[in-house]
């Protein structure tokens, strides 16, 4: 019996361990609470949270053990670094939408191929001083800087029209402060957001920022008398959200867009500069970065937005500049000659339309071929291109739709200033209506509405206009921000791959004239005489079918992007909801490693 009773007290003793074991083991697998599972599972990755307003995304972030980082207030969302565990947790919350954090990169384009024949560092480093055509002496600094000229926007400042009044908002790399450049009392106000900080701009270690700031709105002059950039008297805001190599990521950038949004009456801000750029991954209206971009448009800034640096190819139109209500400016090149505009062309970088909603895009180019700007010679890219650099005047040679798109802001600057009610899409319907585009021999198009939009940017045309009611029409942005409607332009592919535009009136520039727009050597002159029927009304936009929505568990950045197989017809879906007909693709690089243009 005794042995009977020591067995039973063995067993009973053996489960009751077997039980406190198991529920010790229980404990570890299954924290108590949503912080001890954030505490074990470690920080993770950096996602942005979305949800009704920020508070509520405050308080899910809050409830799975998780510290807003950010408040993205103006798309209802923070920023937090999440676990998987978290990631799934607020994943099957309804209402709340999680992206993870994503790379941008900036859209402009170094010389490394080529850096001692530049003649620009030619003529500095022999202390030559060129003549132009007529044999007026020079100063090297005026040669290959003629894009205020290009655009017009020399005889404006010499009538009075610089800008003054008007403040610009730069969101890229921070500001080096060039004495040259007169930014003194001019530059209002500056915050660093890199990493979630809110401290003011110190510097620029990159040096991208510098260079379409002082494009934009430098205060520098020739010995000639003639500034050297577009609105030279224009205040500015700068915000900092890339990093010293000239990484930036989503959530920073839309923290530097809540910021200028939030204070865009204290300092005045009217128009927003946006040289970067990152693939689309979703439709325009379900990117994050989008909505903050649609958010300030509607708050009354104009949005410039550079193409990005991917063309020729088709359908490569970079987010933010995907956006159908901003102004995304392609890239012209002067072809290294100028003061000779017979051979001017479109630079074969230059992102093409249309968008993968069927939007022309660009909207115009400007130009952004070996654009000579300010840039300290201590940052990244004076260093990793040392043959762009001129170091006796602290100015750097670069390509990219990032020059073209701050050529852009300025010269909205100096329609702002010259006419302060215009709104945003007044701004856009006038820069369209005034654009020249580029034309053949036959006054035929030399490029396609899909690689020059409505053509060179034209500030005089531009500043005179009295367009009205030609751009964003049939868009409703308030019902995009609130998702009771989304919008496709009017292009669309025939069945030999032609994109053409449907539904214009007057002169269709079909697939004759498309194919015809292909030819990137041609250096077709920009023909100021001719212009389209119409031409600008391809601005339209067409409602969407309001059942279709995305599959809120998808995760966007994990590289995935558009299938550009698909045909572009409003009757044909683009994308299946379980993402079965996404490609991967490899990350974004920061820069495009070739040469000017």
């Amino acid at each position: 019996m005794r042995t009977r009773q020591l067995l039973l007290s063995n067993l009973v003793a053996l489960a009751a361990t077997v039980a406190m074991n198991a529920a010790v083991q229980a404990a570890a697998l299954a924290p108590a609470d949503a912080a001890d599972h954030g505490r074990i599972a470690g920080s993770g990755a950096r996602y942005i949270i979305q949800a009704a307003t920020p508070n509520a995304a405050d308080r899910d972030v809050a409830r799975v053990g998780a510290k807003s980082e950010q408040s993205l207030a103006i798309i209802n969302a923070v920023s937090a670094h999440l676990n998987p565990w978290q990631v799934a947790r607020l994943r099957e919350t309804a209402g709340v939408r999680v992206f993870q954090d994503r790379s941008l990169k900036t859209q402009g384009l170094l010389s490394l191929l080529s850096p001692v024949t530049s003649p620009v560092v030619a003529i500095t480093s022999s202390l030559q001083t060129p003549k132009d055509g007529q044999g007026m002496l020079l100063p090297s600094l005026l040669y290959q800087t003629n894009y205020p000229a290009l655009v017009g926007a020399d005889s404006l400042q010499k009538a009075g029209t610089t800008g003054k009044g008007v403040t610009i908002a730069v969101l890229d790399s921070g500001l080096w402060n060039d004495p040259s450049q007169n930014y003194g009392s001019r530059l209002l106000a500056s915050i660093d957001v890199l990493n979630g900080g809110s401290g003011p701009v110190r510097a620029d270690p990159y040096g991208h920022g510098t260079h379409v700031t002082s494009i934009a709105a430098g205060g520098a002059m020739n010995l000639a008398g003639s500034y050297l950039s577009i609105a030279p008297q224009a205040n500015l805001v700068v915000v900092r959200a890339f990093d010293g190599t000239g990484a930036g990521r989503y959530a920073d950038v839309i923290a530097g867009l809540n910021w200028i949004v939030a204070n865009r009456t204290k300092y005045k801000i009217r128009v927003l500069n946006l040289s970067f750029g990152a693939a689309p991954e979703s439709y325009y209206w379900d990117d994050p970065l989008n909505q903050a971009v649609m958010a300030a448009w509607r708050a009354g800034i104009v949005v410039v937005a550079a193409a990005g640096n991917e063309g020729p190819t088709a359908m490569t139109i970079d987010a933010p500049g995907n956006v159908p209500y901003v102004i995304t400016t392609g890239a012209l090149t002067d072809n290294n000659t100028p003061y000779n505009l017979s051979d001017d062309r479109l630079a074969s970088f230059s992102s093409t339309g249309p968008t993968y909603e069927g939007f022309v895009k660009p909207e115009l180019v400007a130009p952004g071929g070996h654009i000579v700007a300010s840039m300290s010679s201590n940052s990244y890219l004076a260093n990793i291109d040392p043959g762009s650099m001129l170091l006796t005047e602290q100015m750097f040679t670069m390509s990219g739709t990032s020059m073209a798109a701050a050529v852009t802001t300025g010269v909205v600057a100096l329609m702002l200033q010259s006419d302060p009610a215009l709104t945003p899409d007044a701004v856009k319907c006038r820069l369209l209506a005034s654009s020249r585009p580029a034309v053949t021999p036959k006054n035929t198009l030399a490029y396609s509405v899909f690689q020059q939009g409505a053509g060179l940017l034209n500030a005089v045309s531009a500043v005179n206009s009295s367009a009205t009611g030609c751009a964003n029409v049939g868009l409703d942005i308030n019902a995009d921000l609130a998702g009771t409607a989304h919008f496709g332009g009017p292009a669309n592919q025939d069945a030999k791959g032609n994109y053409y535009i449907m539904n214009m009136t007057g002169s269709t520039w079909g697939a004759p004239q498309v194919a015809d727009g292909y030819t990137w050597s041609a250096g077709y002159a920009w023909n100021q005489g001719y212009n389209w029927s119409e031409g600008y009304l391809w601005s339209q936009g067409y409602t969407w079918n309001k059942g279709y929505t995305w599959n809120k568990g998808y995760t966007w950045n994990k590289g995935y992007t558009w299938n550009k197989g698909y045909t572009w017809n409003k009757s044909v879906p683009w994308w299946n909801s379980t993402g079965s007909t996404a490609v991967a693709t490899t990350p974004a690089s920061i820069e495009n490693w070739v040469p000017n243009q």
